[in-house]
């Protein structure tokens, strides 16, 4: 995040400020294994990552959820440099998963109920390039996917949806402070979640059908 987004924060609780966890001192990140024989991958962007990785996990069929960068065209990028607006990148999640238990459509409505595919300037509280609503797609039959379910997604809320469908791209993956987030560090997820307005918001787009 930048500096002047960071300041409003800290006066009010940084510790609702998302994505904003101190780690050790950054390393260069690693590109992410390709998946094993029977499984496949998806790849969403959809503002902070620690809040896209639960909605995931809990689906049958999901094998794992990793935290990362995609998007932009440098290498190893950390988590420093993305969120100080010094790379092209998006924060990201894969999901890595068995498609003979869950199909690619139902991870995409997983997908959208969980951003606001309206908010054009990132999501939610944060604001900025690298928290842009975003699906990232392998193959020409995961691009059409796409498309059609971002065409109904329009059509239902009834306003134009942003959300842009983009190539696959190289997926490095963050910092292990990152990863499972909402788990290791569940009181400060709760508190980020409610006091930017996600689960408000959610609720306010989708009703029941809200993520969490």
């Amino acid at each position: 995040m930048t500096f002047a987004r960071l300041l409003p924060h800290a006066l009010l609780l940084t510790s609702l400020s998302a994505c904003a966890a101190t780690g050790p001192a950054e390393a260069g990140t690693r590109e992410a294994p390709p998946p094993d024989k029977g499984q496949a991958v998806a790849v969403f962007a959809g503002g902070c990552f620690w809040c896209m990785e639960k909605p995931f996990d809990k689906v049958p069929g999901v094998l794992s959820t990793t935290s990362g960068y995609t998007g932009g065209p440098e290498v190893a990028p950390t988590y420093q440099q993305v969120s100080y607006h010094q790379t092209g990148h998006y924060e990201a999640i894969r999901v890595v998963y068995d498609p003979s238990k869950v199909d690619y459509g139902h991870l995409l409505e997983v997908f959208w109920h969980n951003v606001d595919p309206t908010q054009a300037d990132g999501q939610f509280c944060d604001r900025g390039l690298q928290y842009r609503t975003a699906i990232f797609t392998s193959d020409p039959e995961e691009k059409k996917s796409a498309e059609a379910s971002k065409a109904a997604v329009a059509k239902e809320l009834g306003q134009p949806v942003v959300t842009e469908i983009l190539p696959a791209a190289p997926f490095w993956e963050a910092e292990d402070y990152h990863q499972d987030f909402y788990q290791k560090n569940p009181a400060h997820y709760t508190r980020y979640r409610t006091g930017c307005g996600r689960d408000a918001r959610l609720e306010a787009l989708w009703g029941d059908k809200a993520g969490h």
